[in-house]
C-alpha cells in the first residue's frame, strides 16, 4: 500500500515537472517572437523603413564667351640707371656732402677725400716740370751756338751729335714731367667725389673718417624716372613671341601691350608700362630668358628691388567655356567635374581645364555649353546620384559678367 502510494506521488512530480518544463519553452518563444517583431518595426505600425532625403547642390551653367588671356611674371624693380659711387684714389674720408637717401643733380659733390698728400704730389710734379723745362731751355741754346759752330767746322761733328740727342732728351723729359704734372691734377680733383647721374642717392656705406680705396663702394646713385622692372619668361612663351619680341627697338617694333604692375601689397601700380629690352640669352639653370619693361615713376614710389608681378593681355582665346574654379576636383593630376543631367542624376566627367581668369576656370575639353555643373557640394556626390540642382541668382549673375582679372596657363594644380 504504501508503494503504491509512493508511486503516485513520483508520477504527480514528475507532470509537475513537464508542465514547467513546457511552460518555459513557450515563454521564451513568445520573447523572442516580440523581440524580433519590435526590430522590424520599432513604431509597431507595421510600415516599411522611409527612403533618404535627395541632397541640394548648387550648381552653375556652362557659359561660352570670349576670355582675354594674360601672362603673368614675378620680377624685381631695377633702376633705370644705378651708378656704383667708388674713390679713384686712397685716403681717408674727410666729409660726405649730401644728405642720405637725398635726390641729387649729376656734378653734385658726394665726399672729399683727404687731399694734402696729392696736393704735394702735385706741387713736386710741378717742380720736376720747371727743372726739366729750364735744363731742355739750356740745350737748345747749346744746341743753336753747336749749329754755327758745326757749319763753321769749328766743332767736330760728334760734339754736334751729342748736343743734339741731349736737346732731345731734355724734351722727352719735359713731355714726361708735363704727364705727371696732368697726373697728379687728376689724382688731386678725385680727392672730390662727384654724383655723375641725376637721382636718388643711398645711405652712405663709409663713414666720416673711414680710410677708404678704390675698391671701397661709398654709395649708389640711381636713376628713378623711369623704372626698369626684370622678370622672366618661359623659353616657350619667347619662342610664341619671338618675333615681337626681337623687334623691341627697332624701326618695324609692333607697339608694345600695355603692361600692368602689381605691387607686393596686391594694388595696381597707377601708371602702365611697356617692353624695353630682351636678354641676349636663356638662362640655362631655368629655361627662362629675362625680359624689362618700364614704368614711370614720377612721384618715385617705386625703389630698386621691389617685388613686382608684371601682367600683359597677349590674346584673347574665343568662345571659352567657363566654369566656376570650386566646380572642377583634382584627383591625382587628374581633373573632372560633375555634371548634373536633365533627370537630375550626376556624372563624374574628366575634363581638361585651361586658364584661369578671375574665379572661374576655362575648360578646354570635356564640357558643353549650357550644361550644368555642381559648383557647391560636388564632394558629396557620387556617380549615378540623383540631386535636387538649384541655381541662385548670385551664380547666375557671376556666370554672366565679363571676366575682369587677368589669367594665365594652368600647368598644375
Amino acid at each position: 500500500m504504501l508503494a503504491k502510494t509512493a508511486r503516485r506521488v513520483w508520477q504527480g512530480c514528475c507532470l509537475v515537472r513537464r508542465a514547467l518544463f513546457c511552460i518555459t519553452i513557450v515563454s521564451t518563444a513568445l520573447l523572442f517572437c516580440i523581440a524580433v517583431t519590435s526590430c522590424k518595426n520599432p513604431t509597431g505600425s507595421g510600415s516599411s523603413t522611409s527612403a533618404p532625403p535627395i541632397p541640394t547642390v548648387t550648381v552653375a551653367t556652362v557659359v561660352q564667351k570670349d576670355v582675354p588671356i594674360y601672362e603673368e611674371s614675378v620680377g624685381t624693380t631695377v633702376g633705370f640707371v644705378n651708378a656704383d659711387i667708388l674713390p679713384k684714389v686712397s685716403g681717408y674720408l674727410l666729409k660726405q656732402d649730401y644728405q642720405d637717401g637725398s635726390r641729387v643733380r649729376a656734378g653734385q659733390l658726394l665726399f672729399e677725400i683727404d687731399p694734402r698728400q696729392y696736393q704735394a704730389a702735385l706741387d713736386q710734379a710741378l717742380g720736376n716740370l720747371s727743372q726739366a723745362q729750364a735744363e731742355h731751355k739750356q740745350n737748345q741754346l747749346n744746341l743753336a751756338r753747336y749749329t754755327k759752330l758745326f757749319k763753321a767746322s769749328v766743332i767736330p761733328k760728334e760734339q754736334f751729335d751729342n748736343s743734339t740727342q741731349t736737346t732731345l732728351a731734355s724734351a722727352a723729359e719735359v713731355q714726361a714731367d708735363a704727364g705727371a704734372v696732368e697726373s697728379a691734377k687728376l689724382n688731386l680733383q678725385w680727392t672730390k667725389v662727384y654724383s655723375p647721374i641725376n637721382g636718388v642717392a643711398g645711405i652712405a656705406r663709409a663713414q666720416v673718417g673711414d680710410l677708404v680705396g678704390t675698391s671701397t663702394l661709398l654709395t649708389t646713385v640711381s636713376q628713378l624716372d623711369p623704372m626698369k622692372v626684370s622678370f622672366p619668361v618661359s623659353e616657350k612663351l619667347y619662342l610664341h613671341f619671338a618675333d615681337q619680341l626681337n623687334a623691341i627697338g627697332g624701326a618695324n617694333a609692333t607697339p608694345s601691350p600695355s603692361i600692368q604692375l602689381i605691387l607686393d601689397d596686391g594694388s595696381v601700380y597707377s601708371h602702365p608700362g611697356h617692353l624695353y629690352a630682351l636678354n641676349r640669352q636663356v638662362d640655362l639653370q631655368t629655361g627662362t630668358i629675362m625680359l624689362q619693361a618700364v614704368f614711370p615713376n614720377p612721384q618715385n614710389i617705386l625703389r630698386p628691388g621691389m617685388y613686382a608681378k608684371v601682367r600683359a593681355q597677349t590674346e584673347v582665346q574665343r568662345n571659352a567655356l567657363l566654369v566656376p574654379q570650386t566646380a572642377v576636383s583634382s584627383i591625382q593630376g587628374q581633373y573632372e567635374v560633375a555634371v548634373v543631367s536633365a533627370d537630375n542624376k550626376v556624372t563624374l566627367r574628366p575634363v581638361t581645364p585651361g586658364l584661369k581668369t578671375g574665379s572661374l576656370w576655362v575648360i578646354d575639353h570635356g564640357l558643353k555649353p549650357g550644361e550644368r555643373v555642381v559648383a557647391d557640394g560636388a564632394m558629396k556626390v557620387r556617380e549615378g546620384m540623383e540631386v535636387n540642382p538649384v541655381l541662385t541668382t548670385e551664380e547666375m549673375q557671376r556666370l554672366s559678367e565679363t571676366p575682369q582679372a587677368g589669367s594665365k596657363p594652368v600647368m598644375q594644380e
